[in-house]
């Protein structure tokens, strides 16, 4: 008896249709919306000072919306649709069904030189995907200026720099620009996406302006348990962030996951081992710092390169971004003048250009042909024309930097015009109960004073145990406080 596949009788299922690529597809893009939503929220609202908890968190949460909304009303197109410009595509609406449920396809791909890129499935699957990618962007880049960010500023960056910023990257690398047709290899965002959030980021706190004193000579975090668990969920969602870069469920995709898991391995191994060294103790933190700068680095490479060399990256992302985060920024009077909040310079600029060099130099030919539009790319170590590669990987990262610096500064100084870029002495004092009239926790903290006017009325009782008495440096009797 014949047999055939389920539903295939049905328009939902046409011929092109390949049912295993659409169901990994979408598993992916879910593992990588995972990883802002809740993986970062988590991550931010637990890394940071008790009082910036809320903010942090909810600046994480509105960028992953807002890009959704910005994304299908006109940013998916500039990124992924026909080019307008070598490094720009033509913007415009992916919301109607006659759009989404047409088989996938990147139409600014195809040249003389490289088919267009076509796969399996239909377009509703790819501009969902696509957009967990961007989403994340904004979410990295918001590491380096939390804590002092006026929301209001950061609701009105968001989409600028997602339209003049984030679809000129990924549309030169990935989306058919001139880049990509050079045959720059960005596996799966090491420039688009790493590069680019973390020297935007850094652009945005030199504009944004340092967090208070107390804050930055303190900043510890309010949960460490809670931020391992965003960790986690950054790190297992990785899966879907490399493994879903070949749109398909082939087996460079299964390459790419295997190597990303021994990259940030190997890269938390090492950094903690350096931690040890030179602090005399591993730092969880540390820990976490040296997982990502680990999943950064192999990203742009993934797929291309073989596991002896996910290896090696994972040894020298351990060890680079390290020394410029734990050495060279105490002693650089530039690094030290700009409050990057949580490092992103280092853990995703420093650790993304440096997958992007490292995947010019150990790029393998056989690897490299089962992904990539040019035939015969191949790293510097595999012979005199990889040479030429690691050329065009450093070009690329030179443009990535620059166009995002401009750009950057250009948003933010059009913003200031408007509203201002920090939020206001007296916010930075409070922290979340000033900004949002909430906290992360009912418990007072971080030295906090009662202030009527702020926190509202506060009924105070003291209990005493006669059984044990406790005494207080002044000899008096001490109970226990209770705030309600």
């Amino acid at each position: 008896m014949a047999t055939e596949a389920y539903q295939e009788h049905l328009p939902s299922v046409p011929g092109w249709l390949n049912k295993g690529d659409n169901a990994w597809q979408m598993t992916a893009a879910t593992l990588v919306g995972l990883q802002s939503m809740p993986g970062l929220v988590i991550l931010y609202g637990s890394i940071v000072k008790k009082k910036w908890a809320v903010n942090s968190a909810f600046m994480a949460l509105y960028a992953f919306a807002a890009v959704l909304i910005c994304w299908v009303l006109v940013c998916y197109r500039m990124a992924f649709g026909d080019k307008i410009l070598p490094f720009w595509g033509k913007g415009g609406p992916a919301l109607s069904q006659s759009y989404l449920i047409r088989r996938a396809a990147v139409p600014a791909t195809a040249d003389n030189n490289t088919p267009m890129t076509e796969p399996f499935y239909p377009m509703a699957t790819l501009v969902y995907f696509q957009f967990t990618f961007a989403a994340i962007t904004l979410v990295l880049l918001a590491g380096s200026v939390l804590g002092r960010m006026n929301i209001k500023a950061w609701m009105a960056f968001v989409p600028l720099w997602l339209i003049f910023s984030y679809t000129v990257g990924a549309f030169s690398l990935w989306g058919g620009g001139f880049l990509y047709h050079w045959g720059v290899i960005d596996y799966s965002g090491g420039y688009v996406i790493h590069l680019s959030s973390g020297i935007a980021g850094f652009t945005a706190a030199y504009w944004v302006g340092p967090r208070l004193k107390s804050d930055r000579e303190r900043f510890p975090p309010n949960n460490v348990l809670l931020m391992l668990a965003g960790a986690g969920l950054l790190w297992m969602g990785w899966s879907g962030f490399n493994g879903g870069a070949p749109y398909a469920a082939n087996i460079d995709a299964s390459i790419a996951v295997l190597n990303t898991n021994i990259c940030a391995a190997t890269s938390l191994l090492m950094w903690t081992s350096l931690d040890v060294i030179y602090f005399g103790k591993p730092s969880v933190i540390g820990a976490v710092q040296g997982m990502m700068t680990g999943l950064v680095c192999i990203t742009p490479g993934a797929g291309v390169v073989q596991a002896w060399a996910a290896i090696v990256m994972g040894i020298l992302s351990g060890s680079i971004p390290w020394f410029t985060m734990m050495i060279l920024h105490k002693k650089s009077t530039l690094l030290q003048k700009v409050d990057d909040t949580l490092g992103v310079l280092h853990t995703h600029a420093v650790a993304g250009l440096l997958g992007g060099v490292l995947t010019g130099l150990l790029a393998e030919p056989v690897l490299s042909n089962l992904i990539l539009p040019e035939t015969g790319s191949r790293g510097a170590f595999y012979g005199k024309r990889g040479g030429v590669q690691l050329l065009k990987q450093l070009v690329a990262a030179a443009f990535v930097i620059g166009w995002n610096i401009v750009s950057t500064t250009v948003i933010l100084l059009a913003i200031r015009l408007v509203i201002p870029l920090r939020m206001p002495e007296e916010q930075l004092v409070i922290g979340d109960d000033a900004v949002h009239g909430e906290e992360a926790y009912a418990l007072w903290g971080d030295g906090e004073k009662y202030d009527a006017t702020k926190h509202g009325h506060v009924s105070t009782y003291n209990i005493h145990d006669e059984s044990t008495p406790s005494r207080n440096l002044n000899g008096t009797a001490r109970g226990v406080t209770i705030q309600l």
